[in-house]
């Protein structure tokens, strides 16, 4: 475990009172606990953000989240990670990393976004419309065997050690083919790194920061649920056997 990913509170939590069990991650109750950490963390990126030039009031914001946990040594920190990716150049140690190890299989996903690439380049230089075509439906075919590739190797841990990747959470849940990008949103990786490193989890909150969607959906420094169709599944199979969160309140 890289230490360097749990923080420590800066703030005096010792009069703070501690949840039982982890907040529904669904749910709009955040616990004051979890709104220190958020804000710990905000202050973190603040001034990390510097160093990654991407300028959060220039560019899209992006979701975040922090989760609160329990170290082996009986005391509090808090986990904190983005949703997805800045860009593919900005890294973090402090983040808890993404589920899925982009070095498994020699790199094969960035190499097969680099075919990708170069397929679509080949569309647009060509004037053959029978090539077009048949580029078009190749990418269409690559793409699409990459994703379940992709999919396949994010291996996500429960609470009582049993692991599944994306598809099969999904099918198990009966909620059809995972959408893009699921199993990359704040909460799952947040979850998983906890478990995976016998950290107990507490409380949980994820924040939009920087600038709003088009749709404009989502505010600087506002707190928001875990997306439903991402992220339900996911949380769902990590989450319910331990009874963390009380299925009757869900939202």
């Amino acid at each position: 475990m890289n230490k360097q990913v749990i923080f420590s509170f800066k703030t005096d939590i010792s009069q703070i009172s501690i949840p039982e069990k982890l907040n529904n991650p669904f749910g709009k109750d955040i616990p004051e606990i979890a709104r220190i950490a958020a804000k710990e963390f905000q202050d973190f990126i603040t001034l990390e953000s510097k160093n990654w030039g991407h300028d959060f009031s220039l560019q899209k914001g992006k979701m975040f989240g922090v989760l609160v946990v329990q170290k082996t040594d009986n005391s509090l920190g808090y986990l904190g990670t983005v949703s997805g990716k800045l860009s593919r150049e900005i890294k973090s140690d402090r983040f808890a990393p993404s589920v899925f190890d982009d070095s498994v299989d020699d790199y094969f996903i960035n190499k097969g976004m680099t075919e990708l690439t170069e397929i679509g380049n080949t569309i647009k230089e060509s004037k053959n419309p029978a090539e077009i075509i048949a580029l078009t439906a190749q990418r269409k075919q690559k793409s699409f065997d990459l994703q379940q590739q992709l999919f396949d190797n994010y291996q996500f841990l429960n609470a009582l050690g049993e692991e599944q990747n994306v598809v099969e959470i999904f099918k198990n849940a009966a909620a059809g083919n995972p959408p893009s990008a699921a199993g990359d949103c704040a909460a799952p990786k947040l979850l998983h790194y906890a478990f995976k490193h016998q950290l107990s989890p507490f409380a949980i909150s994820e924040f939009w920061w920087g600038n709003p969607p088009k749709n404009k959906e989502r505010e600087h420094m506002s707190f928001y649920p875990a997306c439903k169709d991402k992220c339900r599944p996911i949380l769902e199979f990590i989450l319910d056997d331990r009874g963390l969160f009380d299925r009757a309140h869900r939202a």
